[in-house]
């Protein structure tokens, strides 16, 4: 088995707290977005052995729901499970990083092209989307910079019409974020040039230029093809 980091257990902001409805969600529910949010955000960064027993003190549930939770959050391949052992968070791999750069460049070039000439509620949309990151990368919220990012590009695939098309984008949503938050902690000069080619794609759009579109598209998302050379934890 691989070697193991320290569990460090997340604590939820006084924003969250204050922000939980009165209806609480079922255990297992609120162990599987724990723990979830926290692998996503790289509390729980890959290489951490997760225990049951820790799990269900830092919710404050019993075992049953974090087996339960634990199950789940397999399938969806972000923990190994080791029986009597506990549950592994897996680093983001090299072959994971492929797989999602060639689905992306596939779907989002598609997508760009097809949103020429652009709406001007797409413009409007795209535009406050920048800002909002340019303003979380500001203070240093990566993470939530993070998911503004794949909510920029998420918007150009639906504008497109096509539900399949963004039923099968929204798919890559959680390796997406956990790939971005990687990169922005790793590469921290990154997110200067993300900002600055989300500038690009929307020029582009905004002149009706779909080829210039494309190639900007096809430049930024390609670049992570770097990380594929090795693991990214």
């Amino acid at each position: 088995m691989p070697a193991a980091t320290a569990l460090t257990p997340a604590t939820p902001t006084a924003s969250a707290a204050s922000a939980a409805p009165a209806k609480r969600l079922p255990a297992a529910e609120r162990v599987y977005a724990h723990v979830k949010q926290a692998v996503l955000e790289r509390r729980y960064e890959g290489g951490t052995l997760l225990t049951e027993g820790e799990l269900a003190e830092a919710v404050g549930v019993s075992r049953t729901p974090v087996r339960e939770a634990l199950l789940r959050l397999e399938v969806e391949g972000l923990l190994r499970l080791y029986p009597k052992k506990g549950a592994l968070v897996l680093p983001v791999s090299a072959q994971e990083i492929a797989d999602v750069v060639e689905t992306r460049l596939l779907v989002e070039t598609h997508s760009v092209r097809k949103a020429v000439p652009a709406p001007a509620a797409l413009i409007g949309r795209l535009e406050e989307l920048l800002d909002r990151q340019r303003a979380q990368a500001a203070v240093g919220d990566l993470a939530e910079a993070a998911v503004t990012d794949r909510c920029f590009h998420a918007e150009i695939v639906r504008s497109g019409g096509n539900e399949i098309l963004s039923r099968l984008y929204d798919q890559l949503r959680d390796r997406q974020l956990r790939m971005g938050v990687a990169v922005m902690h790793s590469h921290p000069d990154r997110i200067a040039k993300t900002l600055a080619e989300h500038e690009e794609i929307l020029d582009a759009l905004r002149r009706g230029d779909a080829d210039a579109a494309v190639a900007v598209v096809t430049r930024h998302v390609g670049w992570f093809q770097n990380l594929a050379r090795g693991e990214v934890r």
